[in-house]
């Protein structure tokens, strides 16, 4: 009896750790596009609204959903409350504070950082041609993930299973 239990938690342990992996791999491609809409929006707000950056941040915050949110509202703070931080230093510390919560990778996480390190110190026109070109980017970046997502998905979820049934067989 305390085998059949024991073998019942393993296989749900393992399912479940399966379907968290894969889990990750839909939710990538899903930030991703949340995170193209948000640049999205800060270029409006800069190019057609004319709204100064922490005002235009704030603003893409409260128009995205968690997790990315979070990073476009740290780096509005950064910039309304200290004066000793120029915004790249701020939208970089916003993006390294809140990555891990976030799905993405590196790669989109270096698109981030150059962006910042052109936003606020450039014209309008720059400033949109910069965000555009962080876009593009993003674009390729969501194109691979989807590719991972089909191809690894539905691994993760047979890998977890497989290998419960695995231990299941080994304790037996």
């Amino acid at each position: 009896m305390i085998k059949l239990l024991g073998a019942v938690l393993v296989l749900f342990a393992g399912t479940m750790i399966g379907f968290q992996q894969a889990a990750k791999f839909a939710e990538r491609p899903r930030q991703l596009r949340q995170l193209a809409h948000a640049l999205q929006r800060l270029e409006t707000e800069i190019g057609y609204g004319h709204t100064p950056l922490p005002e235009a941040l704030e603003r893409t915050a409260s128009a995205t959903p968690e997790p990315l949110a979070a990073i476009f509202r740290k780096a509005a703070n950064g910039i309304w409350e200290t004066e000793s931080f120029s915004f790249s230093d701020s939208w970089e510390q916003a993006i390294n504070e809140n990555w891990e919560s976030t799905s993405m990778r590196k790669n989109e996480q270096s698109v981030l950082i150059r962006l910042g390190s052109t936003l606020g110190i450039s014209d309008k026109e720059d400033q949109m041609k910069h965000i555009h070109l962080a876009l593009l980017q993003l674009k390729a970046e969501e194109d691979a993930a989807r590719d991972d997502q089909g191809r690894y998905e539905k691994m993760w979820k047979s890998l977890g299973i497989l290998i419960a049934v695995l231990v299941v067989i080994l304790m037996v």
